[in-house]
């Protein structure tokens, strides 16, 4: 998936795709993605210096700060996930169920999705 990702490590990956979903801040990044906080803040940091995120503060809150893509950090997360599915796919076909495979992931994403939420609460 890293090779197919379009030069995002996983980890960057993980960081762009939960703030694309909602998670503003490095704090609730990394409780969702289940990391460090200074690993989250070495990936925004990376991230920030190729122009894929920017930081903002958030009135009324002098120590918050605000994460969001850029233009160009939606396009390359767009990008990266055409390529990843484009190769999930091809590896589904491969091996010669692919339905039942695409659905054996999704089942699986859901089941992370609710584990996460489970850890949050």
């Amino acid at each position: 998936m890293e090779r197919a990702s379009g030069g995002l490590s996983l980890a960057h990956y993980r960081v762009l795709s939960a703030i694309a979903a909602g998670d503003e801040r490095a704090s609730r990044v990394a409780v969702r993605l289940a990391l460090g906080k200074p690993t989250v803040s070495a990936s925004v940091e990376t991230l920030c210096s190729r122009g894929l995120l920017v930081r903002s503060t958030i009135a009324g809150d002098q120590r918050a700060v605000q994460l969001s893509l850029t233009e160009a950090g939606t396009e390359m997360l767009e990008r990266a996930q055409l390529a990843m599915t484009s190769a999930l796919e091809a590896l589904a076909a491969r091996a010669g169920r692919r339905d039942d495979v695409i659905d054996a992931l999704v089942a699986l994403a859901r089941a992370i999705d609710q584990a996460a939420a489970e850890r949050r609460r």
